[in-house]
Formats: C-alpha cells, structure tokens, sequence
C-alpha cells in the first residue's frame, strides 16, 4: 500500500493510495483516488492511508463465490 499525494495549483493537496496484490504475472494494481482536497500533504497522505485500510477490511468480508 502506498499513499500518494500531489499538489494542486491552488495549494491544496490531492491524494491516491495504490494497493498492489498478487505476484509475477498475476500482479494486480489498484489505485483509489479520493474526490476531496485537503490542506496539507500529511492530511492528504493519512486520509488516503485510512482509505486504503477501510478498503482492504471490506475486500475481505466480501463473500466468496461458491460453485453451483
């Protein structure tokens, strides 16, 4: 998990966090961008931390496909 953060021209701080998961070939990337702005990069990285955190913990409560 990896918390990113850009400035933006009206200096506020837009942020991502990229979740990676599996290995080699199966490598999967998701990156989870947060439609607010905030005022400075350390709200922005810890908000987009606490996102990711929420994301995983609901990923792995989803049920898991059972064939029929």
């Amino acid at each position: 998990m990896s918390p990113l953060v850009k400035a933006l021209g009206d200096g506020r701080f837009a942020s991502a966090v990229s979740i990676r998961s599996g290995s080699g070939s199966a490598t999967t990337d998701r990156v989870l961008r947060l439609a607010r702005s905030f005022q400075c990069a350390t709200e922005a990285a810890v908000q987009a931390h606490a996102e990711a955190m929420s994301w995983i913990v609901d990923s792995k409560a989803l049920p898991l496909a059972r064939p029929n």
